[in-house]
């Protein structure tokens, strides 16, 4: 049986990988991808604390069907609004999406 610890470490490291994902791309695509990875890492926490904790409780499952469905709902919007502003600057490039400013 796998110990608890590997999956938490997994995790983390799934998570770090996202967020310097977010933190370093300049592409908005890949900025998206990035929370991906950060939502997939908390999904594997979710599931395996539930795993190791009690069995008969179905609380870690609906968290993680909960946050799919978030991410799925994240990358159909934000896809759409990636299309509208490549449409309209033809650039995904997030310095130069400066649609708020004066």
């Amino acid at each position: 049986m796998i110990p608890l610890s590997w999956y938490l470490i997994l995790s983390a490291a799934l998570f770090s990988i996202g967020l310097f994902g977010v933190l370093s791309r300049r592409n908005a695509v890949a900025i998206l991808l990035g929370i991906e990875l950060m939502l997939n890492a908390v999904n594997i926490n979710l599931v395996s604390f539930w795993r190791y904790g009690d069995v008969s409780m179905m609380a870690g499952q609906v968290f993680a069907i909960i946050v799919f469905a978030v991410a799925a709902s994240e990358v159909a919007v934000g896809l759409a609004l990636v299309i509208s502003v490549y449409r309209s600057r033809n650039t995904v490039i997030a310095d130069e999406i400066d649609l708020m400013k004066w």
